[in-house]
């Protein structure tokens, strides 16, 4: 019965093992490590998601990290803090990153990154009504699970494109909650996140933007997130996009003096769900606080 209900738990936010996000071109080194360093300064990002509204414990995701370059060698650091609540589960999560940037050419780098860190899992057993009202299991309120963590990617990026390639969750840890558990069968399974962007320059005022986001979670349903963005003059922009059997996305926000970035998405269930649910709200925040480092010779497009 415990393991029904935290593969469940784990598994409801988008059929898969890890959060997910609309602004996902916004916020890549929450799930690339590599990301770090591939601007030449230092980014803070805040990312909530409220899903699913109107439906009781539906997922709801906070997100915190800040990366940035060193000043030397084309190295860079991060880190990344995280809570997912779904249902009775919660899970905390925290990972620190190092990646290093390799010159291809006059306009290309390449970066590598690993991150390293835990996860809290948390089930509250409270929230839930067993057949049997003295189940062994979930009569010992709050129950805790720790566990490390990693990932790695890899970032390829151009002042007009990027493609990133990474992989989580490497060490597939077996969820058990009690001493007494001496085996599960509920355990971290690998996620693939692949990304790509270019930016279309349409005069001295207006660009154009695609980006794509694969993401493969088995045996968890293959996700395809695509998004088209329009900007003009690099500070205010619109768009739309569409995730394969979940939801339509809008989104628009802005840049203020090119150190602050507000986004804001709304995800249109495309489920049987949006008979119970209004929708998906999403707030992105983003500060950019350093800069004037080695790497200043290659930045992505993303501003």
């Amino acid at each position: 019965m415990l393991l029904l209900v935290v593969g469940l738990g784990i598994q409801t936010a988008f059929g898969q093992q890890l959060p997910q996000y609309s602004q996902y071109m916004f916020n890549q080194y929450a799930f690339n490590p590599a990301y770090s360093g591939s601007k030449p300064y230092w980014e803070g990002v805040s990312s909530n998601r409220y899903q699913w509204i109107g439906i009781t414990d539906a997922p709801r995701t906070f997100t915190l990290s800040a990366q940035g370059p060193l000043k030397k060698d084309n190295m860079a650091i991060g880190g990344y803090l995280y809570s997912d609540n779904v249902g009775p589960t919660r899970r905390l999560g925290f990972q620190g990153s190092f990646a290093y940037n390799v010159k291809l050419s006059e306009t290309i780098k390449l970066s590598f990154g690993l991150s390293l860190g835990f996860n809290r899992w948390m089930l509250d057993a409270d929230k839930i009504t067993t057949y049997h009202p003295d189940d062994f299991y979930f009569s010992n309120g709050l129950l805790v699970s720790y566990d490390p963590d990693a990932k790695f990617g890899t970032y390829l990026y151009h002042d007009d494109w990027y493609f990133g390639a990474s992989v989580g969750q490497l060490m597939h840890n077996r969820i058990s909650f009690l001493e007494t558990q001496t085996g599960s069968e509920t355990f971290m399974e690998d996620h693939f996140f692949f990304t790509g962007g270019y930016t279309f320059h349409l005069g001295d005022d207006w660009d154009i933007e695609p980006h794509a986001l694969l993401k493969l979670g088995l045996p968890a349903p293959v996700k395809f997130d695509i998004n088209l963005l329009g900007y003009y003059k690099r500070m205010v922009w619109i768009g739309a996009g569409f995730r394969t059997n979940d939801a339509y996305v809008a989104m628009m926000g802005f840049s203020y003096k090119d150190m602050l970035r507000v986004g804001y998405a709304y995800d249109v269930t495309a489920t049987n769900l949006k008979n119970y649910s209004s929708g998906t709200h999403e707030l992105m925040l983003t500060v950019k606080f350093a800069g004037g480092t080695s790497n200043s010779d290659s930045t992505p497009s993303l501003e």
